[in-house]
């Protein structure tokens, strides 16, 4: 009884077709999802001519709505209390980096006063988020 000479009809290579099967079904899934997956604050933002920013990590979004409500991406912030807590957020990051998004209608005072507060909790790097022009 000859156990291992007889070995021709096995075949020895990979089939792949159930893994591209798995992948293209998962990449359908992502696709789907994605977009549901995108949240934030409704903020009317001015419209300017300028280059996306390259990060290399999720950066923090402060915003800034039309009633002068401050959020931490959603969650609400009063005033007096924004330094101590991008202080505390920023204690154990490495890159002191936020963006921030505000309504065209808040004047221009306000904002300042915000991004001043940003300045005193450490943060080296604002980003403002601003929508583009349209021609």
């Amino acid at each position: 009884m000859d156990v291992g000479e007889n070995r021709q009809d096995l075949i020895s290579d990979i089939n792949i077709t159930p893994l591209v099967d798995v992948m293209l079904v998962l990449l359908v899934i992502f696709m789907v999802t994605a977009p549901m997956l995108m949240h934030g604050v409704k903020v009317d933002l001015p419209r300017t001519e300028s280059k996306s920013i390259k990060t290399e990590e999720d950066p923090l979004i402060l915003s800034i709505t039309k009633e002068r409500l401050i959020l931490i991406e959603d969650y609400k912030v009063e005033f007096g209390a924004l330094q101590e807590k991008l202080e505390k957020i920023f204690a154990n990051r490495a890159v002191k980096e936020i963006f921030l998004q505000a309504d065209k209608d808040v004047p221009y005072g306000y904002v300042i006063k915000v991004m001043s507060e940003v300045k005193e909790a450490g943060i080296t790097k604002v980003g403002m988020i601003t929508e583009p022009l349209h021609k």
